[in-house]
């Protein structure tokens, strides 16, 4: 049941990814490493996985980030977002290795940590959830410039609600520091080319290579 869940959302992901709601920025048509505006994202949080353990930004050290914001109730656009994080790692091969991917919940009301990460297994196992109190939810949507609110409709039922949110995938450096903002137009093929290129980059870097042969 899972595999084919997980086949039907990356059969839809060309047609749902250019999705957006009201509150996404416009994006261009393609996976592009220049994002002007965005300079001052700050790549840092504090939050928590499925197994109640505190995951921060340096966690990752050494590894490129992949993360997106959304909620597990999300009817088009976070199934389109996660499914097309899959197929970037797919296309990525063995250097998937060097990418972590996550996805950080804005509804940590309904998205306990266990439906949270069910949810993302759904799409592939190696894509981490993240939650968090609602301050600290809120602290790293701020540093990442994501903005998002709860909506109600008119004469809704209590609990009965859903979120506005800004979409995209956000890459960060091993470093730590972020680099770019994949819009949600961009195709997962081309996000994918562009990050082998980032990551060949990184494992041919002098200082890199030299580190590793430390460790060994």
């Amino acid at each position: 049941m899972r595999m084919k869940r997980t086949l039907i959302c990356l059969l839809a992901v060309i047609a749902l990814w250019p999705m957006r709601p009201a509150l996404a920025q416009t994006p261009a048509a393609e996976a592009t490493d220049d994002v002007p505006g965005e300079a001052q994202i700050s790549a840092r949080y504090l939050l928590m996985d499925a197994h109640g353990r505190a995951i921060s930004n340096e966690d990752f050290t050494g590894r490129f980030q992949l993360v997106a914001f959304g909620f597990t109730s999300c009817p088009a656009i976070c199934p389109s977002t996660l499914a097309a994080m899959s197929l970037v790692l797919r296309q990525l091969g063995e250097k998937a290795e060097r990418v972590q991917p996550l996805f950080v919940t804005i509804d940590p009301e309904r998205d306990t940590p266990q439906v949270l990460d069910a949810y993302v297994r759904n799409f592939d196992e190696r894509i981490v959830g993240l939650t968090g109190s609602p301050a600290l939810i809120r602290r790293a949507a701020d540093n990442f410039k994501v903005t998002y609110r709860k909506y109600v409709e008119p004469g809704a039922a209590p609990g009965d609600y859903t979120m506005d949110h800004s979409v995209g995938m956000y890459l960060v450096g091993p470093d730590g520091r972020f680099l770019t903002r994949y819009p949600p137009a961009a195709p997962p093929e081309d996000i994918a080319v562009r990050l082998a290129e980032r990551i060949a980059a990184y494992e041919n870097d002098p200082l890199v290579r030299r580190a590793q042969r430390g460790r060994h």
